[in-house]
């Protein structure tokens, strides 16, 4: 193999370059991976629209990664060359307060081998082996690309504390907020609303098994809950958007005792709540960050057949195709929802 390899960056708002970039070195605890699958995630599209609050451009994409192992470092004890991973994209110092108390995803120096300049979208990755799991036969690279994202929405759902017969609401009906939605359904929710703008999202939630969708173009998800629950409103609600708007309506669909996460990312650092709506309904909200040994429940849900990836997929395409699965995920009218990018041996 060649030790420098493309890999896609975006140093313009709109617009997936390629950058020759050196292989790096393998340490005696790390592990080379041959890309196999990258899915495109919400945070990638922020990145390549120039607005992730944390990722200034220019800026590597990619972290939902799936691939075989091509090499090994010396201490490496739990992964063989040719197995078949999936990746953890997070990067954690060990040593904080955080880390030694196993609560990692809250690392004081928590980051992303994207933000450290290393994306997916490039043949080959190296990674430390803590955060490279072996992926079950049964489920394809493709799928596999999509465990990052579960995990998230196991994370999210966790936090959530759902108990049997919640009802629950999520607001946002991209990948995060359809998992959330299955995920809240195997949490013994005894129905799950579905809000969104995107008919076909809306439809995709039906499909999966919302008790109700509405489409929230004209501002009134919260009414039109409020009037299904006699008034009252959902014990949770997920808010995966990142916009005013919708945190906000996360907030006002809640009934008296309610949660709500905050799941989605917003570009603008401050928003404005109405903050007497805490005390006067005694409701509570909460910020979910990534993941925390989700991984592993987010694979054994998939190994044993207990939620299915490939309804998430909608396209699939070869990696010459990047700049074209990005326009497709931000520009109307094509009905994406996940975009995995394949990588071949002759491509």
């Amino acid at each position: 193999m060649n030790n420098i390899y493309p890999m896609a960056i975006v140093k313009t708002p709109g617009k997936v370059e390629f950058e020759d970039r050196p292989v790096p070195a393998l340490s005696a605890g790390q592990v080379l991976i041959k890309t196999r699958a990258v899915s495109i995630c919400g945070s990638d599209i922020h990145t390549f629209k120039g607005k992730h609050p944390f990722a200034p451009l220019p800026a590597a994409l990619g972290h939902e990664l799936t691939g075989e192992i091509a090499a090994v470092g010396g201490k490496v004890d739990c992964l063989r060359i040719g197995d078949r991973v999936v990746l953890e994209p997070v990067i954690t110092c060990g040593r904080c307060e955080f880390c030694l108390k196993g609560v990692y995803n809250l690392c004081t120096h928590v980051s992303f081998y994207h933000r450290q300049g290393q994306g997916a979208f490039t043949p080959y990755f190296v990674a430390d082996q803590q955060r490279v799991f072996k992926l079950p036969a049964k489920i394809t690279f493709e799928e596999g690309a999509l465990v990052e994202p579960l995990a998230v929405a196991v994370h999210a759902v966790k936090k959530a504390g759902i108990v049997m017969g919640d009802r629950v609401a999520v607001i946002g009906a991209g990948a995060i907020g359809l998992m959330i939605l299955v995920l809240s359904r195997l949490q013994g929710a005894a129905g799950v609303f579905a809000v969104d703008t995107q008919d076909f999202r809306l439809k995709m939630a039906q499909n999966l098994g919302a008790l109700e969708t509405f489409n929230n173009i004209d501002g009134k998800a919260v009414e039109k809950i409020l009037d299904r629950t006699s008034g009252l409103g959902v014990e949770v609600s997920f808010e995966a958007v990142g916009l005013q708007l919708t945190f906000v309506q996360a907030l006002q669909l809640l009934k008296k005792g309610g949660h709500a996460i905050l799941a989605g990312l917003n570009a603008k650092p401050e928003v404005t709540l109405p903050a007497n709506i805490f005390v006067q309904k005694e409701i509570s909200l909460s910020g979910t960050q990534g993941y925390c040994h989700d991984f592993q429940t987010a694979l054994a849900l998939l190994e044993n057949g207990v939620v299915d990836l490939s309804p998430f997929i909608t396209h699939v395409l070869p990696s010459n195709a990047v700049q074209q699965g990005f326009d497709l995920l931000t520009t109307a009218g094509h009905e994406a929802v996940k975009v995995v990018i394949v990588y071949n041996d002759d491509n």
